[in-house]
């Protein structure tokens, strides 16, 4: 390893780290965890430490490769049948206790807990390595949504059982980390997330992307992102949507995403816009292009577009609740409605539809409330848990 200069541990005897990171989910996958952890891998990087990058294989062709410091070794795997963008991989102990046992990384990060983040920590375990793990998806509340409710305790209990074997559990707010304490987990930290405000920028809004809409310069845009499925809550945002009409009947709604809901819902509404997937620059034309963001999702461990909708400028209409309850302050850089009150929601919709002066007022201190939440410090935060976690394994 090769020491390199930091003004974190200027007496620690810093070192450049080796960091295996386990997920079963990754780019060019869109989710909300991917996306993190794709952030995560290029600031390590960035700052000089070596990532070994365990991961199911995403196509045939998918085989071992180095890039730099960067060691991608994909395993096998198979889509989850009811979150087809997300894989599950295999458990994968025998290749990683021998790649392991020959380039032992200085910090494990875990960051999906399927059977393949299972098989790394009991092989992280069996070597006395360091191990991180991340919580990003809440599999419990999930459950309720597809048929599964009774099992929502028994998943706790192995999220637990998971997770309290690793040296430290990050999670992306303090409310969450309540939460958890509350559910029996121990050694959390918050590691917030960040935002792009380069990429997500008002400047990127297009008067032809919105004509595309059936939207003129004065229409109001109704915007969601994100996958379209039972979990999300979407009844909401439509009942929110003709609420709107009701008040300005050009109101246009585009709902941004895919998933398992897609095909009924665009049957059933040929009204609304469907833009499906999308990424990058692309992404943030639809974002910049709209005039606000309706988030009903109950279910998010954070909420990575919250963010987006406010780099972009939207005035926000969301639930009290992870990065919205986080991040925006009711009535000054977006609205808020309490978890237990849809109607709320609704109504802090209907506000919005007929004042554009509000939706103006509101967008432009979203903007500016999130400019201080880049990545740059959440990877320095990051970088430090780590190094002081390799200090204190090696401190007598």
């Amino acid at each position: 390893m090769i020491a390199i200069p930091s003004p974190l541990f200027p007496n620690a005897g810093l070192r450049r780290l080796r960091v295996g990171i386990v997920t079963e989910t990754y780019g060019p996958e869109v989710n909300g965890v991917a996306m993190t952890v794709g952030r995560l891998v290029d600031g390590l990087l960035a700052r000089g430490h070596a990532v070994q990058l365990i991961r199911p294989r995403q196509h045939p062709r998918d085989d071992p490769r180095r890039d730099g410091a960067l060691d991608v070794w994909p395993v096998a795997g198979a889509a989850i049948p009811f979150y087809r963008e997300m894989r599950i991989g295999f458990p994968a102990g025998r290749l990683l206790l021998e790649r392991w046992r020959q380039a032992p990384p200085d910090v494990v990060h875990i960051v999906t807990e399927g059977p393949l983040g299972h098989s790394a920590l009991a092989v992280a375990r069996r070597l006395r390595l360091r191990v991180f793990s991340g919580f990003h998806t809440n599999f419990h509340a999930y459950s309720r949504h597809y048929g599964m409710g009774l099992l929502a305790r028994s998943i706790v209990a192995y999220l637990r059982r998971f997770h309290n074997r690793t040296d430290c559990t990050l999670v992306p707010t303090e409310e969450l980390a309540t939460e958890l304490r509350t559910l029996g987990f121990h050694r959390l930290r918050v590691l917030a997330r960040g935002v792009d405000t380069r990429l997500f920028d008002p400047a990127h809004r297009d008067p032809a992307l919105r004509r595309s809409w059936g939207a003129s310069p004065s229409d109001p845009v109704a915007l969601y992102v994100g996958r379209l499925a039972a979990e999300k809550n979407l009844q909401l945002v439509l009942t929110a949507y003709r609420a709107l009409r009701a008040i300005r009947p050009a109101t246009r709604l585009v709902l941004v995403g895919d998933g398992p809901l897609a095909a009924r819902l665009q049957a059933r509404h040929p009204e609304i816009v469907f833009p499906g997937m999308r990424i990058g620059a692309d992404l943030a034309a639809h974002y910049a292009s709209a005039d606000l963001f309706l988030f009903p999702s109950l279910t998010e461990t954070f909420g990575n577009v919250t963010l987006e909708a406010m780099a972009s400028g939207l005035a926000v209409v969301a639930f009290d609740y992870a990065a919205a309850h986080r991040h925006i302050v009711h009535d000054q850089s977006g609205l808020l409605a309490p978890c237990d009150d849809p109607a709320a929601f609704i109504e802090s919709a209907s506000r919005l539809a007929g004042d554009s002066a509000l939706r103006w007022t509101l967008g432009q201190a979203a903007r500016q409330a999130v400019l201080a939440f880049d990545w740059e410090r959440i990877y320095q935060r990051l970088e430090q848990w780590y190094l002081e976690s390799v200090h204190e394994e090696q401190t007598p």
